[in-house]
């Protein structure tokens, strides 16, 4: 039956995805993976793209005619991202990608691995196992990067730079090293023990001698005028792959390009007549100006930026019900960045929770350095982490446990960050935002994700230098100098997904209008929510079909029928 292929399909797509990124996986909450770390090696990353490549055709060639509608989206869903797959792999990224941040193979485990729950011996087992693999797979990434160096994929130096200084914090730390964490507690102190022998035995020499590799390909690294993937071999076809990875679409990177510097110039008008209103000042450049040398819109201390953004999620928290059918049963919680993160996370970000709900979502937010951090990015930033954005979107996706796991999980970067950024602006319609500087502090916000189109494909496809990027930011943001340079060095690190933002956003915004066109006043803003997501994490052409065919089912009911949908 092709509908039980469908979901044969869909479940195989989830362990190759597995199989891609196992400590992704745990955070997943697909379990068959926790003992391992992903194999490196380019052999097994073959055999792993022509499972991707297979599962690919086979649900291509399946006939949507032969499926009911939700067997349809699911083909769709498979063939996207298997198609993904693929893309990610040709982009041979771990033999260049060198940086402290958690894309990169060391600094991924150093990221993931402490956020590991561990409830039961089982578990504890499993969890000394990839502790155990540690070694091997650090060795495997090093033979990727000295591969890479040879055939001209070069890495960063400032990030290679980085990654060496992550590298000898961890070397330094003590029993107290926090990949010892998910053990340390009651009952577990055998499985620590055992934890504390094999990162004294085997993981600190592994890390001694990846650092070592690190020291050797540093001088043959790309300096900061070639930071971008236009000047190692094969980049320009590797950011193409990058970009249908990230936008789900085939935009070519100087369209994007010419998207963002047009969306530069309409924001920046707006920006203006907003801080005309708050500032009574003239011009953009004003606006920024004193957005970032006024001491009185900074923050005190970090407490008050952690106060800030509980504030703003309980208030938006208490107003969702009205924008969805659906809203979260557990709360968001928020906390401070890690400090051993805090070089790598600009300003805050947001991890999932755990399917079992043993590990709340989490908005995590950086408070180093809190008189250097400006009060009007607190409200967005918490809106687009958390309710109405991605905590919500994520919840939602988690509960549908009627749908397979693969539209669960948050796969697709553009439908994700795309939802992130729209909720931004949707809290404006919600009145959410408190006053005319944290509503300002939106539009800024938009600024900045416009001027990542600019900036991703400026370096990675224009060649741009890091000093051009970082000038670029610098004047057409009002983000602050503590964040501008790791901002740029995280579009340097995570070629692409600096565009999900904006084209998500701007894709969600064209499918609500769209669907506001088809209906008129028969258009319901929480049936529109709660069909952009309850069929779970959509790629945007997916999302695009699912849209359309409920706006012209919608046009086909009784009125009272549309509005309690």
């Amino acid at each position: 039956m092709p509908g039980k292929l469908v979901k044969t399909l869909a479940d195989e797509l989830v362990e190759i995805i597995a199989d891609e990124d196992p400590l992704l996986a745990t955070m997943y909450g697909i379990g068959d993976t926790d003992s391992a770390l992903a194999d490196l090696s380019e052999e097994a990353e073959g055999r792993l793209r022509a499972r991707a490549a297979a599962a690919a055709t086979r649900a291509r060639e399946l006939d949507d005619r032969l499926l009911p509608a939700a067997d349809r989206v699911t083909r769709a869903v498979v063939q996207q991202q298997a198609e993904a797959v693929v893309h990610r792999l040709d982009s041979r990224a771990v033999e260049y990608t060198v940086t402290h941040h958690f894309v990169a193979p060391a600094a991924r485990v150093f990221h993931y691995l402490p956020r590991v729950r561990i409830a039961d011996g089982d578990q504890a087992e499993a969890y000394l196992r990839r502790l155990s693999a540690f070694s091997g797979y650090l060795a495997a990434a090093a033979n990727r990067h000295v591969g890479g160096t040879v055939a001209g994929r070069l890495p960063v130096g400032r990030l290679t730079r980085a990654a060496t200084v992550q590298l000898d914090r961890a070397l330094a730390l003590g029993a107290d090293d926090p990949l010892l964490d998910p053990i340390r507690h009651e009952g577990m102190e055998r499985y620590a023990d055992e934890g504390l022998r094999l990162l004294e035995t085997e993981i600190r020499p592994a890390l001694a001698r990846y650092r070592a590799v690190l020291g050797g390909i540093a001088p043959s690294a790309r300096d900061d005028d070639k930071p971008g993937l236009c000047w190692i071999t094969g980049g320009e076809s590797i950011y193409a792959s990058l970009i249908r990875v990230h936008t789900d679409t085939d935009h070519a990177a100087r369209v994007l390009h010419r998207t963002g510097e047009r969306l530069v110039a309409d924001l920046r008008a707006e920006i203006e007549q907003c801080g005309a209103r708050l500032f009574g000042s003239r011009g953009v450049d004003e606006v920024f100006r004193r957005l970032r040398d006024d001491r009185t819109l900074r923050w005190r201390d970090g407490q008050e930026m952690l106060d800030a953004a509980r504030t703003a999620i309980r208030k938006a928290e208490s107003e969702a019900p009205n924008w969805f059918t659906v809203v979260p049963e557990q709360r968001c919680v928020v906390e401070p960045v890690a400090p051993a993160e805090e070089a790598a996370v600009p300003s805050a970000m947001y991890l999932m929770p755990s399917p079992d709900g043993t590990r709340p979502g989490t908005y995590s937010t950086n408070i180093s350095h809190p008189t250097e951090r400006y009060r009007h990015a607190a409200e967005a930033m918490a809106f687009h982490e958390a309710v109405p954005g991605h905590h919500l979107q994520v919840t939602r996706a988690q509960g549908r446990r009627d749908l397979p796991m693969l539209r669960r999980l948050p796969l697709s970067t553009a439908y994700v960050e795309g939802w992130g950024l729209y909720a931004e602006r949707l809290a404006d319609e919600m009145g959410l935002y408190s006053d005319e500087l944290s509503r300002l502090g939106m539009l800024v916000f938009d600024a900045m994700r416009a001027v990542r189109l600019v900036v991703d494909t400026g370096l990675h496809a224009e060649g741009w230098s890091r000093a051009r990027a970082v000038d670029y930011l610098r004047a057409n943001t009002a983000i602050p100098e503590v964040e501008v340079g790791a901002e740029v060095d995280r579009y340097v690190a995570l070629p692409g997904r600096a565009l999900a933002y904006m084209v998500g956003r701007m894709e969600i915004t064209r499918i609500r209008t769209a669907a506001q066109d088809a209906l008129g006043d028969r258009f319901d803003i929480r049936a529109f929510h709660d069909v952009l997501l309850s069929g779970g994490t959509l790629p945007m052409p997916v999302l695009a079909d699912v849209v359309a065919d409920w706006a012209k089912s919608a046009r086909e009911l009784p009125e009272y029928a549309v509005n309690t949908h």
